[in-house]
């Protein structure tokens, strides 16, 4: 059973390559997601999700400034922001890493390069464990 996705929450797609940005918002509209916002690094990040109420994060793990693990930490030490999903997207798969999202509080990950069924699939298990909890 698929879990219910409010396709009009407001999602963050945080990396500092543009071109990945691009592909990450295509594919988040390939999926049906509508009002998806960018930030080139982390300190871009969580001046947007200061400023705006965000529903869901995905973002790169290595940028310059403030990288995705660090992201995620400051928005889980957050008051307003501490229960925001987020999805982190890595080149690497490398089980420390993996460990030290997970330690900080990361949803679900995904290792690139990667396909929209397995965008929507990591969505979808995040929610999915999000309805049951």
């Amino acid at each position: 059973m698929k879990p219910e996705i409010n396709m009009n929450m407001k999602v963050l797609v945080v990396d500092d390559f543009a071109t990945m940005r691009k592909i990450v918002r295509n594919i988040l509209k390939q999926i049906g997601f509508t009002n998806i916002v960018e930030a080139d690094d982390g300190a871009h990040a969580m001046e947007v999700i200061k400023e705006d109420k965000i529903d869901f994060v995905v973002t790169d793990w290595n940028m310059p400034n403030m990288t995705g693990l660090e992201l995620l930490k400051n928005i889980r030490a957050t008051e307003k922001a501490k229960d925001t999903p987020v999805l982190m997207v890595t080149a690497e798969g490398l089980a420390d890493n993996v460990v030290d999202a997970v330690k900080a509080g990361v949803d679900n990950y995904i290792v690139k390069p990667f396909t929209a069924e397995t965008v929507q699939a990591k969505i979808e298990q995040i929610f999915a464990k999000r309805a049951k909890a």
